[in-house]
């Protein structure tokens, strides 16, 4: 499977916010990537911007 197409930058802010290797954020599944950043945003309470 070939690296996700995200910047370094953007690889380590997922890296950091789900706990995982930077490596394995990059070789990971765009639709298991996706799956998890949901499951992240849901576990983070909402905030208003108004």
């Amino acid at each position: 499977m070939q690296p996700l197409k995200i910047s370094l930058e953007t690889a380590q802010k997922l890296a950091k916010a789900l706990g995982v290797p930077i490596e394995r954020v990059m070789h990971m599944p765009p639709h298991i990537l996706m799956k998890k950043l949901l499951e992240l945003e849901k576990k983070e309470p909402e905030h208003d911007e108004s």
